[in-house]
């Protein structure tokens, strides 16, 4: 095996044998890399440039400027933040001539063929670097079209955010772009100002000429009778002394105001107003409703605070960037029989009914929201993620890592690991509903990507899983309506083949037409979940299903092990067996096996398959105690993920008495683990060994020779703490029972 650090760097020289202080280091390196960073909240103008559902953004300038001249030239910019080197597959579509440069240099120019087949898509491959990268698109106005579409391939795993250049822009997100211009021009300083270049740049940020005499209510929402609106920002009460606070302006029609919560005052009458209300020292949540009433002239209201004859500052309540100079959020306008709960206003993971449609914060700017976005974590192509956190970030790998925290939590009787894990989830969970709603209005969700645009089972499985484990920790009431969906998309919707078994249809993708091992984790360990929370059986005989059919498909006989993939488009399977499919399989299949009823139909099938597996994973285990990613290649490299899990399922195997011969399983078990904390596991609790994200391939080399290695990738982290939590709990059980070979059990 590749050694990644000498051996007094490892967990075994520093701890030895010592299960829970590994344990202890591993889940707390995690915690301490990934810290529970909110998402980042900019202003967004719903009039700029918006995403298609493949996440790419549509810069259809021909609807944009029907009546540019031909030949006309238009210009969009944008900027992309890097935290560290990495490489991202971008794509482009065009409607006509493009010209694209990527940090000044010149990336692509289209062909012809490129501009007039309505099909064509350039995959081109851009290296980031750490700080600002620039992009500029310069595009042509033709008879075949204007403009293009442009974003990450994959957009919903690869995400591409993109921020507004110029200083005074600076923080917002999204594109610019320009008028069409008969002129060329050079790209200008997009770091620097924007009155300082010639073109004029969309969308607008400020109001119009017009618009600035408007009150602020007036030019957001209109005259609108009847109607009510809120207004929420963060009074700064700097007195110490415990005066009162004076609140004074003029209204269109009555008020409502709250402090941190409570009823402090109502204006039942437009006009001018004064009241004097309590107010804690520091900051606190100022929220008023004003209802517009049309005698009264235009919806305005205008408010200050003082205390002491002395002004108070207002800011906003949610750092938003890109809003600099702005104080007040607002929301509305509501129908006249609608009240919000009030409880629910001063927060920003809602979504509000107003009446027959969903609303959100909004900014006194022109068509300018506020939007939540997810920026922790910058994947490559290789999956690799750097020191940046994946706190609050929905995908299969955090699900597992999710998972593995959860149990070592438990195991360790650490409540704040589990609780770290928990919020995590819930993090993803409380803005869902806020991320469906986002989607309809901008094209592609800024968060919860995958969740919401969801098409196959490495979207919703595995984190769903993990979600369903951390229910009982928080009873987070945003579970169990995803959940509901999550099922409905398996047992409902999902794609399958004629005898009922998951596969993946992929139309037009590399992937077209196959069966993974891999979705046996996908699927499986969802439903014994949902079945155990919702006491829905159907749920658990479908798993135990799959697994009938994807044997059927995928078992290597000669090995006792599974192919990677079946491919229906040649009616065959790779007959390659990639070592972390076959965990997936034995992991999953320990899951369904564990919930079971004794008396299920599929138990004794399944629990023979399980010591089929079993046996074939066993004759494989190399001498250092890892197995090989091609299990049945030895020139191909030891990794560490599927060593994990085969270490999983024989200790589970051992402690719930599923097989024949338990001692072969308890030695692999034990020497798996001792291999992983010697080779795999540094003592600073970095899990090194584990192999990147995979597709498939019909030879050995490609997951050998491609898919390398990565440290502390998600893959593995989580599975390492499961590993270790089960292979402690068989010890545990063998020491309790002071039995070397327990009988075969049902239970």
């Amino acid at each position: 095996m590749t050694t990644y650090f000498s051996e007094p760097q490892s967990m075994y020289y520093r701890f030895g044998e010592d299960q829970d202080q590994v344990l202890k280091v591993l889940a707390e390196r995690y915690i301490g890399a990934n810290a529970q960073a909110d998402f980042v909240y900019r202003v967004f103008q719903k009039s700029g440039i918006l995403q298609n559902e493949k996440g790419l953004y549509d810069l259809n300038l021909g609807k944009r400027f029907p009546d540019a001249p031909k030949d006309h030239i238009s210009y969009a910019a944008a900027l992309v933040w890097g935290d560290e080197d990495r490489n991202l597959d971008v794509l482009v579509r065009c409607y006509g001539p493009v010209r694209f440069y990527f940090n000044e240099q010149m990336v692509y120019r289209s062909t012809v063929m490129d501009e007039i087949s309505p099909d064509a898509t350039v995959k081109l491959s851009i290296d980031i670097k750490p700080g600002w990268n620039t992009i500029w698109l310069e595009m042509k106005n033709t008879p075949a079209g204007f403009g293009c579409q442009f974003g990450s391939d994959e957009g919903k795993v690869r995400i591409l955010n993109v921020f507004a250049p110029f200083q005074e822009r600076q923080g917002q997100a999204g594109w610019v772009f320009s008028q069409p211009n008969l002129a060329a021009s050079k790209q200008p300083d997009l770091l620097g100002k924007e009155s300082d270049v010639s073109l004029n740049w969309l969308p607008e940020t400020g109001w119009s000429d017009v618009d600035k005499t408007k009150p602020a209510f007036e030019r957001i929402f209109g005259n609108l009778t009847g109607k009510h609106a809120y207004a929420w920002t963060h009074l700064n009460n700097n007195d110490s002394t415990g005066n009162a606070v004076r609140l004074s302006g003029q209204s269109s029609g009555s008020l409502s105001i709250w402090i941190s919560g409570k009823p402090v005052a109502q204006v039942k009458e437009a006009g001018p107003f004064e009241v004097n209300v309590p107010a804690s020292f520091g900051r606190s949540d100022l929220l008023v409703r004003s209802e517009y009433d049309d005698t009264a002239g235009p919806w305005h209201l205008n408010l200050n605070a003082t205390v002491s004859g002395k002004p108070l500052s207002l800011e906003l309540p949610q750092r938003v960037h890109g809003a600099n100079g702005e104080s007040w959020l607002y929301v509305g306008p509501f129908e006249s029989e609608v009240e919000p709960d009030l409880a629910d206003l001063t927060r920003t993971d809602r979504v509000y009914q107003t009446g027959l449609e969903l609303t959100y914060w909004r900014l006194d700017r022109p068509d300018a929201w506020i939007r939540p976005y997810y920026e922790n974590a910058m994947l490559s192509n290789k999956w690799t993620v750097g020191s940046v956190t994946n706190y609050g970030r929905w995908d299969y790998p955090l699900g597992v890592t999710v998972y593995g925290l959860l149990r070592t939590g438990r195991y360790l009787q650490r409540p704040d690991i589990t609780r770290y894990a928990a919020e995590h989830v819930q993090a993803c969970t409380q803005m869902y509903e806020y991320s469906l709603w986002d989607r309809e209005q901008y094209g592609f969700p800024a968060v919860n990507q995958q969740l919401v645009m969801l098409k196959m089972l490495d979207n919703c499985g595995s984190f769903g899983s993990a979600m369903l484990e951390a229910y009982s920790e928080c009873h987070e009431p945003t579970f169990l309506p995803i959940a509901e969906r999550i099922a409905d998309f398996m047992l409902s919707r999902l794609e399958r083949q004629e005898d009922g078994a998951f596969y993946r249809t992929c139309v037009g993708e590399y992937a077209e037409n196959t069966m993974w091992a891999d979705d046996l984790y996908m699927s499986t360990p969802f439903l014994v979940r949902y079945a155990r929370v919702t006491g829905n059986s159907a749920a658990l005989d479908e798993a135990a299903r799959q697994f009938s059919l994807y044997r059927k498909y995928l078992f290597m006989p000669e090995f006792k092990i599974m192919s990677h993939v079946y491919d229906f488009k040649y009616g065959q399977a790779t007959q390659i067996p990639w070592g972390r499919g076959n965990g997936w399989t034995l992991f999953s299949l320990t899951e369904v096996l564990e919930a079971l009823p004794a008396e299920h139909p599929e138990r004794p099938a399944l629990i023979e398959f399980f010591n089929e597996l079993c046996e074939g994973y066993a004759a494989l285990q190399g001498e250092s105690g890892l197995w090989h990613q091609v299990l049945n290649v030895p020139q191909t490299y030891e990794e560490a993920s599927c060593t994990a899990m085969f270490a999983y399922g024989f200790a589970r195997g051992v402690r719930f008495g599923w097989f024949k011969d338990p001692e072969v399983y308890v030695t692999a078990a034990e020497r798996a683990w001792k291999g992983l904390i010697c080779k795999a596991i540094d003592r600073q609790g970095n899990v090194h060994g584990v192999c990147s994200g995979s597709r498939y391939a019909f030879t050995a080399e490609y997951y050998d020779q491609d898919l390398r290695t990565v440290t502390n990738d998600n893959h593995g982290i989580g599975i390492m703490m499961l590993a270790g939590t089960e292979v402690a709990k068989m010890k545990k059980h063998l020491a309790e029972h002071r039995v070397s070979s327990p009988a075969v059990s049902h239970s």
